[in-house]
C-alpha cells in the first residue's frame, strides 16, 4: 500500500511538470525496473551481483560493473548470478558465498541481507564506479545546480543512502586509484578492478571496418549531462581548431547541451543522440580523433578510462586530460596524448590533425595495450584471487535429514566451532524441505544435497552418515572431503540386509576422504579394518546447559532409561528387565526416546518422545539415576550428560563410554545380563552417601574437562583450521 501511495504521488508530480508524455516515459522506466533480473531456482554459487541501478537509465555502468565483472569471474571458473536490488530476499543468503552490491541504495531488505550474510561469515562488498557515495563529492557536479529543490533533495537522499549501504559492507570494489583512496575512508578493504571490455563488445568492435575519411573527424562521446562542463573547458581550443581547419568535422554524441559558442561552425558539426551500446563501436570507429576532456576535480579524478578503452578497441586514437585514470593508464605519446592545459590541447589537436601516421601509430599501440589488459577473458584472475583471498572457507555438512540424535548434535557442535572460527558453514540435506535449521540459537543454511544444484566452490564437504559418503563423492565442487565417523554403521543392519554391505563400503570410498572421529574406538577399528588413519578429537558437552544439582535421594527414587528400544544394540529391554525387579512404590521410571515408542510390557511412569534438545538437561536433572544398557556405541552421551547434571550412572561398559566412564570413580558398572548385579548397584547408590559424593565430584570434573569451550581447538584441528 505504501508503494502504491508513493507511485501515485510521483505520477502526479511528473504530470504537473512533464505532462502526459513524461508520465508515459516514467511508466516505461518503472515497467523496465519490474523486468530487471530476478533469481529462479535454488542453485549454490560463488557470487551474487546485486544491481542497484536501472539498465534503462544507467545501462553503461550496469554493463561494465555487473555484466562485465560477472563475465570476468565466470571466465576464470567462478559461478555467478545477478539480481535487481528490489528482487532480493533473505533466503538468497544461503545460496552464495559472496555478495557484490553495485550502487545500491540502502533498503531494510538489503541491510537484513548484509547482516545475515555476516552472521554466516559470508562476504558483502560494495561496487561503485563514481564518487556518488557522499554529498561532499557530488556537490562538485556543476550540472546538479540545474535541478529543482525537490529533485536535488531526492538526489542527495539517494547519495547518502548509498553511503549508508556502503558502510554496512565488508569492503569495496572500484575502478580507479582515486576512488579507492576515497572509499578507504568508509570501508576497511578496497580493490581496484578497472573497467574492461566484454566478449560481446570485443566482437562488436572487431566487426567494424574503419572508413577512409575525406575529412578529419573528431568525436566527443558524452554519457550524461554531467559532462557539459568538461566540453566547455576545451571550447576555446575547439573554436580555434574549427576556424583553422575547415576539413575538420566535430561530432557530438550523447546527452549534451549544444554550446552556443560553436554555433558559427554549425556546418562542421554533427550532433547525434545517445546511442545503443551495440551501435557505438561503429560510430567511434568513424572518428579519427577521440576527445576525453575532464575538469580537474576530485569527482572527475575518480572517473575511469572507458572512453579511451572503447576508442582503442576500434583503433581510434584519444586525446585526454592528464588526470586520474587517464594519467595512470594512458602512456603519453604512445597509447594516447595527455593534456594538462589548453595550450597542450591545442598542440595535440594540431599534431594529430596534420599527422595521420601519428594517429595510426597511437591507435595501434592503444589497441595492443587494450587487448592485453582490458578484455574480460584475459583479466579476471586478479579479481577472482582477491575474492578468494578474502572469503571465508566454505564448509558443508551432509546429512540425510536434520533430526535430533547424538551424532547430529555432535555435527552441529562442530559446525558452531567452525562458524565461531570464521567459516561459512551450511547443511547439505537429502530430505529436509526447510531452508534454515536452528541449533542452540544458531541458524544455519540448508541446501539440497544434489550435485546439479551445487555449482559454487566448496572448500570442505563433511559426510556424517554412510549414505552421505556416496553422495559427496559425486560433487565435483568439493575441494576436500571428510567423513565424520561416529559409529560402526555396518552393524546397524542384519546380515540379510543389502544395506549392510553398502554401509561397510563407506569406510573405503572411491574418492579421497579424510576420516575424522570423536571416538577412540572408531579410530581403532578404522585403522585395523580399513587402513584409515582417522584424526581424533574428544567429544564434548555444554556444561552451561548441563549444569549440576545435588540429588538428595529421599522419597521416591526416579530412574531414567534412555534409548531406541527398536535398535537391538541399544539393549533397552534389559533396562526394563532390571526395573521390573524394583518396588514401584519406591521407584519411579521415566523413559526418553527420540524415535521409538515403548513396548507394551514396559513399566513406565512418564514417557518423553522427541523432546527438544534444549529441554533434555532438565529431564536429567529431575532424575536421580541413569540406567544405560547399550551394547554398542561409538560415543555414549547419556552417561556424560547425567554426570554433568549431578546425577548417578549405572551402566554396561561399551566401546563408546569406556574412554571416560570408570567403575567406582564416576559410575557403577555391571556385567551384561546380570540383572541382580544391576539392582545391587542401584541399591548401593541409595544406601551409601559417601559413594554418592565420590561419584558426584568425579562426574562433575569429568564433564568440565569435556566442555565444548575447552575442546574447540581440538575440533578445529580436525578440519585444518
Amino acid at each position: 500500500m505504501h508503494e502504491i501511495k508513493t507511485l501515485s504521488k510521483k505520477t502526479w508530480d511528473v504530470l504537473k511538470k512533464e505532462g502526459i508524455k513524461g508520465v508515459q516515459k516514467r511508466t516505461q522506466h518503472f515497467m523496465a525496473q519490474r523486468k530487471e533480473a530476478s533469481i529462479k531456482g535454488e542453485i549454490f554459487k560463488d557470487v551474487l551481483f546485486i544491481n542497484g541501478c536501472s539498465r534503462d537509465l544507467l545501462g553503461q555502468s550496469v554493463r561494465y560493473r555487473v555484466d562485465h565483472q560477472k563475465e570476468q569471474l565466470e571466465c576464470f571458473g567462478m559461478t555467478c548470478d545477478e539480481v535487481f536490488y528490489k528482487n532480493i530476499h533473505l533466503d538468497q543468503v544461503r545460496l552464495y558465498r559472496n555478495f557484490i552490491l553495485f550502487r545500491c541504495i540502502h533498503t531494510p531488505e538489503l541491510e537484513a541481507l548484509a547482516k545475515k550474510a555476516k552472521e554466516c561469515n559470508k562476504r558483502v562488498y560494495y561496487d561503485v564506479d563514481d564518487l556518488v557515495i557522499d554529498t561532499c563529492y557530488t556537490d562538485q557536479i556543476p550540472s546538479l545546480s540545474t535541478l529543482s529543490k525537490e529533485e536535488r533533495l531526492r538526489y542527495d537522499e539517494d547519495v547518502l543512502s548509498r553511503k549508508k549501504m556502503l558502510m554496512l559492507c565488508d569492503g569495496a570494489i572500484t575502478t580507479t586509484t582515486r576512488l579507492k583512496k576515497e572509499l578507504e575512508k568508509y570501508v576497511p578493504s578496497v580493490f581496484i578492478n578497472r573497467n574492461c571490455a566484454s566478449l560481446e563488445l570485443c566482437a562488436l568492435s572487431q566487426k567494424v571496418t574503419k572508413p577512409e575519411n575525406s575529412k578529419v573527424k573528431i568525436g566527443y562521446f558524452s554519457g550524461s549531462m554531467t559532462h557539459n562542463d568538461d566540453l566547455k573547458m576545451i571550447l576555446p581550443v575547439l573554436q580555434e581548431t574549427l576556424e583553422r581547419y575547415k576539413s575538420v568535422e566535430l561530432h557530438l554524441v550523447g546527452e549534451l547541451d549544444y554550446p552556443e559558442e560553436l554555433q558559427p561552425f554549425s556546418t562542421q558539426i554533427k550532433v547525434h543522440p545517445l546511442m545503443d551500446y551495440k551501435e557505438l563501436p561503429a560510430k567511434i570507429a568513424e572518428m579519427d580523433i577521440n576527445l576525453a576532456p575532464l575538469c580537474d576535480t576530485i569527482f572527475n579524478e575518480a572517473k575511469s578510462e572507458i572512453k579511451w578503452m572503447e576508442a582503442a578497441l576500434v583503433k581510434t586514437c584519444t586525446i585526454a586530460s592528464r588526470i586520474g585514470a587517464f594519467e595512470e593508464s594512458v602512456q603519453d605519446q604512445k597509447t594516447g596524448m595527455l593534456c594538462s592545459n589548453l595550450q597542450e590541447w591545442k598542440e595535440a589537436l594540431v599534431q594529430l590533425i596534420e599527422d595521420p601516421k601519428k594517429r595510426e601509430k597511437l591507435a595501434q599501440e592503444a589497441y595492443a595495450c587494450c587487448k592485453e589488459s582490458y578484455i574480460s577473458i584475459y583479466n579476471g584472475n586478479a579479481l577472482m584471487r582477491w575474492i578468494q583471498a578474502h572469503q571465508s572457507p566454505s564448509v558443508m555438512f551432509a546429512m540425510t535429514k536434520v533430526e535430533i540424535s547424538g551424532g547430529i548434535m555432535v555435527a552441529f557442535r562442530h559446525m558452531m566451532a567452525l562458524r565461531k572460527a570464521g567459516a561459512d558453514v551450511s547443511v547439505l540435506s537429502l530430505y529436509d524441505q526447510a531452508k534454515w535449521t536452528t541449533f542452540l540459537e544458531h541458524e544455519f543454511p540448508v541446501l539440497e544435497l544434489n550435485s546439479a544444484k551445487l555449482q559454487g566452490h566448496i572448500d570442505q564437504g563433511i559426510a556424517t552418515m554412510w549414505p552421505t559418503v556416496q553422495l559427496l563423492q559425486g560433487i565435483l565442487a568439493i575441494k576436500k572431503r571428510y567423513y565424520l565417523v561416529q559409529n560402526f554403521e555396518t552393524d546397524f543392519y542384519d546380515f540379510s540386509d543389502p544395506l549392510k554391505k553398502q554401509a561397510n563400503q563407506s569406510y573405503r570410498p572411491m574418492a579421497d576422504f579424510q576420516c575424522i572421529t570423536i571416538s577412540k574406538w572408531c579410530q581403532s577399528w578404522l585403522k585395523d579394518r580399513f587402513d584409515q588413519e582417522a584424526l581424533w578429537a574428544c567429544n564434548g558437552i555444554d556444561t552451561k546447559q548441563f549444569y549440576p544439582t545435588k540429588r538428595e535421594m529421599k522419597g521416591k527414587i526416579r530412574i531414567l532409561i534412555e534409548g531406541d528400544c527398536e535398535a537391538t544394540h541399544k539393549n533397552v529391554d534389559e533396562s526394563f528387565e532390571i526395573v521390573k525387579q524394583l518396588d514401584p512404590n519406591r521407584f519411579e521410571i521415566w523413559y526418553m526416546s527420540y524415535n521409538a515408542t515403548p513396548k507394551s510390557w514396559y513399566r513406565i511412569d512418564r514417557f518423553f518422545h522427541r523432546i527438544p534438545y534444549d529441554e533434555v538437561a532438565d529431564v536429567y536433572r529431575q532424575c536421580d539415576i541413569l540406567l544405560k544398557t547399550s551394547l554398542l556405541e561409538s560415543f555414549s552421551y547419556p552417561p556424560l550428560e547425567m554426570m554433568a547434571t549431578g546425577g548417578f550412572v549405572v551402566a554396561l561398559y561399551n566401546d563408546g563410554n569406556r574412554e571416560y566412564v570408570k567403575d567406582g570413580y564416576n559410575a557403577l558398572i555391571y556385567e551384561k545380563g546380570n540383572i541382580p548385579q544391576a539392582v545391587d548397584c542401584i541399591k548401593r547408590l541409595i544406601q551409601d552417601e559417601k559413594l554418592r559424593e565420590h561419584l558426584y565430584q568425579n562426574g562433575c570434573v569429568c564433564a568440565q574437562n569435556r566442555d565444548w569451550d575447552c575442546i574447540n581447538r581440538q575440533i578445529l584441528s580436525l578440519y585444518g583450521l
